[in-house]
């Protein structure tokens, strides 16, 4: 079984610097809590983290499937506690997908499969919290 390690310098008030495969990653707090805003807040990164990864999930799957959308776009919403640690509460993806014929039981299946199988990132946080999701044509 593998293992990852990150290391976190820190560059700043409360920014920390990172180099994931290559990329540096700042991440900071806002002005408000005495941070100087030079990058994302690490809450909001889970959720890129979670659109990042079904998203790839899900455009490979198509692939696969012969089905190319001419847009696809992916939303998440999150609600968050009120009390500290203010962990979220409940996340939704929305897949909105775009174009010409596109067979929407191949689109739940790509959707299905990466939620249930292939999404590391759904998986972890379904441990944690309930994680729902649509799929909208336009």
């Amino acid at each position: 079984m593998g293992q990852v390690e990150v290391i976190a310098n820190l560059v700043d008030k409360m920014a920390f610097q990172m180099d994931l495969d290559g990329h540096k990653l700042i991440t900071d707090a806002s002005y408000e809590v005495g941070g100087n805003d030079l990058g994302p807040r690490p809450k909001k990164l889970l959720l890129a983290g979670l659109i990042g990864c079904t998203g790839i999930d899900v455009v490979s799957i198509l692939k696969k499937m012969k089905v190319e959308p001419e847009k696809f776009q992916l939303e998440v919403k999150a609600g968050s506690s009120e009390e500290h640690p203010k962990v979220y509460t409940n996340i939704h993806l929305t897949y909105r997908f775009k174009g010409k014929d596109l067979p929407m039981d191949k689109l739940e299946r790509a959707v299905q499969l990466s939620q249930e199988k292939y999404c590391a990132v759904s998986a972890m946080l379904k441990k944690a919290v309930p994680v729902t999701y649509e799929i909208v044509v336009e």
